[in-house]
């Protein structure tokens, strides 16, 4: 896929997206998902090497790891033939926020607090999460985060992968 086509099936700018291929820009979470949707492939896959295996360990602190401004996002196991769950451990640092453009996708998500405090805010309800912590909910709702204390906090996000996703990409306004 060209890199114009690319951009207009993610809504990204073609220099965006150049910078990001060559490692001088971090993605969002946002754009992400978007890359992820216009690849049609789960956002698990940008995170993972070719290998497809039957079983995946993943030591503590060995995960492939993705740093974007005021946070951390590290894979908790990707690679499984059909893998249809999207573990990631998100570091986020005080005072981080991911609220700018709110995020929407397929599928469902599962969030679990370990360390700290955030507000996940899901259809403009702010859910104050602490250390043991969890919520779930339809991912097509608008949702963010935002950690308002002084201190980090990590949380344990799991993404429903979809394989129908590309399917139902075309039959809603959602891009």
């Amino acid at each position: 896929m060209s890199l114009r086509t690319l951009a207009n099936h993610c809504g990204l700018s073609i220099n965006a997206i150049s910078r990001i291929e060559r490692g001088e820009n971090s993605p969002t979470v946002l754009s992400l998902h978007r890359l992820a949707t216009a690849l049609e492939v789960p956002i698990n896959a940008l995170f993972r090497e070719e290998a497809i295996e039957k079983a995946i360990f993943v030591k503590q602190n060995e995960g492939l790891r993705h740093q974007m401004e005021g946070m951390v996002m590290e894979s908790l196991g990707s690679g499984l033939s059909q893998q249809e769950l999207e573990p990631f451990l998100i570091t986020i640092e005080p005072g981080s926020r991911l609220d700018e453009n709110p995020v929407t996708h397929h599928g469902e998500e599962f969030v679990y607090c370990v360390e700290g405090e955030i507000e996940y805010c899901v259809a403009d309800r702010v859910h104050l999460m602490s250390a043991g912590d969890s919520l779930i909910f339809k991912a097509s709702q608008p949702h963010y985060w935002n950690n308002p204390t002084q201190n980090r906090a990590r949380v344990i996000l799991v993404f429903q992968a979809s394989q129908a996703q590309h399917l139902l990409r075309h039959h809603t306004s959602e891009q």
